[in-house]
């Protein structure tokens, strides 16, 4: 069961995913960088962590392990789509809130993605001759 969650997003990705996890009894924490201190996902959040930048990776990890979180939600855009952040998420000891390391790599790469989805029964156009 996750306790306390950490978004690595900001903006109104990351404040939906809070009010949500408020919902569920979810301790919530915020990262930002120094511009976005007084941001509104950051009052929205439990807690706040500082960082340099939105895709430090390590940072990221180093923010979730001292604010005691023990979940990690990418938001949308480049780290929800990353498998080594996944996996670093998940070697850390921190619960991915996401697809696994794994699923990301596959769904990656179209080839496979279309061969994965075929297997599965979903319609897909034929290749191109």
């Amino acid at each position: 069961m996750i306790r306390t969650l950490l978004v690595a997003n900001r903006g109104e990705i990351a404040r939906r995913v809070f009010r949500t996890a408020s919902a569920m009894g979810i301790g919530t924490v915020a990262v930002h960088t120094g511009p976005d201190a007084h941001s509104p996902h950051v009052r929205d959040a439990d807690r706040a962590v500082a960082l340099g930048s939105y895709l430090d990776v390590a940072a990221i990890l180093d923010a979730a392990r001292r604010a005691g979180a023990d979940a990690v939600h990418p938001g949308y855009g480049f780290l929800a789509e990353n498998a080594e952040f996944a996996a670093a998420c998940r070697d850390a000891g921190l619960v991915f809130v996401g697809p696994s390391p794994e699923a990301i790599a596959a769904m990656g790469r179209k080839d496979r993605a279309k061969e994965i989805a075929g297997k599965a029964g979903v319609p897909v156009l034929p290749d191109a001759p």
